[in-house]
């Protein structure tokens, strides 16, 4: 049995990554913020364990807890959209440091705790970007915060990839998802994102560690 690890797993996106690969057969560790997302998610029979990615020492424990367990694919959807503003809008500096903390920070200081069980595995590590990360692609400034943050975290995982030659690491664009974030009105069901995303996991190679590639299988631009 295969294991994955699942990083913000408590609702949207995350949530449904849990529930599918448990579906699949994966044994599947899951972080949540809260006991009572911890105890949604051990309803699944999820490995839960309570993280903030916000919080150094809490992601210390996390590589404490997993030692000694083989990570094939490990998921690193964390993040927050904060105000939808623009760029004739100031960004306060509190609203900055959040998006960018756990979007940005919190995959950095991650990544040197779990990406070396990923490569001793030779397995993938995928992280939840978006269209709105892409820089080619922007055709407007709404929610420039998290358009920053995505762009940044881009180069976090093309980075990282150089270090970890032996795990594929990948930028993964969920499409516009039916989820608190991405409102009612999105156009995508969370359970078809996660199934095709998941899909297109499975297929990549070495040859695509350092991309960004989004859930209908398109490359999509940086």
């Amino acid at each position: 049995m295969k294991n994955a690890l699942v990083i913000g797993a408590s609702r949207g996106i995350g949530f449904e990554f849990v529930r599918q690969l448990l579906g699949q057969g994966w044994c599947v560790y899951a972080t949540a913020r809260s006991e009572h997302d911890q105890a949604s998610l051990n309803a699944l029979n999820a490995n839960c364990l309570l993280l903030d990615v916000t919080v150094p020492s809490s992601l210390a424990g996390l590589g404490w807890t997993l030692d000694g367990v083989q990570v094939d694919l490990a998921i690193y959807v964390a993040g927050v959209y904060g105000p939808n503003i623009g760029a004739r809008d100031v960004p306060s500096q509190s609203d900055f440091d959040q998006v960018m903390h756990v979007n940005v920070l919190g995959a950095m200081q991650i990544i040197p705790v779990i990406g070396p069980m990923v490569e001793e595995s030779r397995g993938t590590f995928i992280f939840i970007s978006s269209l709105m990360g892409s820089i080619a692609d922007t055709q407007s400034s709404f929610g420039w915060i998290y358009r920053a943050s995505k762009a940044a975290l881009n180069m976090v995982v093309k980075s990282a990839a150089q270090e970890y030659p032996n795990a594929v690491f990948s930028a993964m664009n969920p499409g516009w998802v039916q989820t608190q974030m991405g409102g009612s009105q999105a156009p995508t069901p969370v359970t078809e994102s996660v199934s095709k995303m998941l899909g297109v996991m499975g297929k990549l190679t070495s040859k695509n560690t350092g991309s960004f590639v989004s859930y209908d299988q398109r490359a999509m631009h940086w």
